[in-house]
């Protein structure tokens, strides 16, 4: 073999061997560690305090690992999101959903509501039954996502983004639903559901 030959072969098993122990350093971390880099803006607790960022705390465990793969698979198109879990296998986003799902769910605001908005957004949810699915309390379940307490900036674009269909679910029901509500009635539905424990 050539010296050039042998440079490129010793060049090719450095880079294979690099590629092999980050793979095991991956690996070998534990899943706090690996989302330590999410919970930087998802909040330490799974509480966010970033604007249009939600609160992960409290959700569902199944609707964590479908969100977690959608993001993986580029269904969900959030680039911070899809890049930091290219690679993740499936037992990986699990191992993440079932660390989340431990987090508090988030606590509403404080101080005083306006009842007039909170009447507005009852109405608007009775006629659409929005606590058929994510139930009564909306801490949802299974494929369903937890509404109670969540972010109300983060609400109030969701719902937007399900009316326009800019957020594509694995179920079209969503737009289906907010079709006919207004942006006002959004707004409500947003400020009365960050409201609720």
């Amino acid at each position: 073999m050539s010296l050039t030959g042998r440079a490129l072969l010793a060049s090719a098993v450095c880079i294979a061997l690099t590629i092999f122990f980050a793979a095991l350093a991956t690996a070998a971390e534990s899943v706090e560690a690996r989302l330590a880099s999410c919970l930087e803006c998802h909040g330490a607790q799974g509480q966010s305090e970033m604007p249009l960022v939600p609160s992960l705390g409290g959700q569902p465990e199944f609707y964590l690992g479908v969100q977690l793969l959608m993001f993986r698979e580029n269904i969900r198109d959030v680039p911070p999101m899809n890049e930091m879990l290219q690679g993740a296998s499936n037992a990986d986003l699990q191992a993440m959903a079932a660390y989340l799902k431990k987090l508090p769910a988030p606590a509403p605001p404080a101080g005083g509501a306006d009842q007039a908005r909170i009447d507005r957004a009852k109405a608007v949810i009775e006629q659409h039954r929005c606590n058929f699915c994510h139930s009564s309390n909306y801490a949802g379940g299974e494929n369903v996502p937890r509404l109670a307490g969540q972010r109300e900036d983060y609400l109030a674009k969701s719902l937007r983004d399900y009316k326009s269909n800019a957020r594509r679910g694995y179920d079209a029901s969503m737009a289906d639903v907010l079709y006919p509500i207004s942006n006002a009635q959004l707004l409500d539905l947003a400020y009365f559901l960050s409201r609720q424990r």
